[in-house]
């Protein structure tokens, strides 16, 4: 009986660009596993150091045990406050994540589009750069004061304050990132028949987004930062209003669940915006 034998790889074929692709690829689950694991490790070393703390400290008005934490964060998941008006932790969450949804998202389209007319018309660059170079480094806090002035405590002057930090960050983003986009892909969609305007959003737009999306993730931190302050101030509802309300009342295990609510919302929009980018970015997969 005769026997068949398989034949080896040639060293020209192992190397393909598919194995290599292979390698890269088992090489790059293999630090995203290590870096999950390093961080979960920082996360217990760093709520460790908190427990020792809260024991030596030995006040709970001033330091509360996690242990303490954590049980009044699942008390008032079902729990309102204040008692008799107020919502539960996840309804002052959903607030505060409405209002940032809309004004970030709002101030995401304005940024780009404001971006996108900069980067490609030279006129409305030099009449608009000064202006986002004098807003830029003003602090989004410093107009609570005046937006409260001019439209109260409602949600338009939350969703003005959100715009007022999110929108020159994107505007920043866009320009840079259209910058960056090689020339010849602009030349060779004009080549073939492309118009200015179509090159912008199927060719310069498509490559400049993983900027721009590092660009949003940045502007959610600060959108996060406005709305926080603001409800600090003139809000009745949201996670903000809900830690200074806890704060007056020296409520400090309330005050860390509405933080630890803060950090874990933020992670969640920062992880939705990684998936994204790396859905659209093939380097990244």
């Amino acid at each position: 009986m005769s026997t068949q034998t398989v034949p080896r790889p040639s060293a020209a074929t192992a190397n393909t660009p598919a194995a290599d692709n292979i390698v890269l690829g088992g090489a790059r689950r293999g630090q995203g596993r290590a870096r999950i694991w390093y961080g979960v490790l920082g996360v217990v070393l760093a709520l460790s150091l908190w427990e020792l703390l809260a024991y030596w400290k030995n006040d709970p008005v001033i330091l509360p045990t996690v242990q303490t934490t954590a049980k009044t964060f699942w008390s008032y998941l079902g729990q309102r406050y204040p008692a008799a008006t107020g919502k539960t932790l996840w309804q002052h969450a959903l607030v505060s994540s409405a209002r940032i949804g809309v004004g970030w998202g709002v101030g995401v389209v304005v940024g780009v589009a404001v971006g996108g007319v900069m980067a490609s018309v030279p006129i409305v660059r030099h009449i608009v750069d000064p202006l986002i170079e004098i807003t830029r480094p003003l602090p989004p806090l410093a107009f609570i004061p005046l937006f409260i002035v001019w439209f109260g405590i409602g949600e338009e002057s939350k969703f003005l304050l959100i715009l007022v930090g999110v929108v020159p960050i994107m505007v920043i983003a866009t320009v840079s990132a259209l910058d960056a986009v090689p020339e010849e892909l602009e030349q060779a969609a004009r080549s073939l028949g492309a118009t200015p305007l179509w090159t912008l959003v199927t060719v310069r737009m498509r490559a400049a987004l993983p900027a721009i999306i590092t660009g949003m993730r940045l502007a959610m931190g600060g959108a996060w930062t406005s709305i926080v302050a603001v409800e600090l101030i003139a809000a009745t509802s949201g996670l903000g209003y809900l830690i200074n309300n806890a704060g007056v009342n020296l409520q400090t295990p309330l005050v860390l669940s509405g933080i630890v609510t803060i950090s874990i919302l933020g992670i969640l929009f920062d992880s939705l915006l990684r998936l994204f980018h790396r859905s659209i970015d093939p380097t990244r997969r």
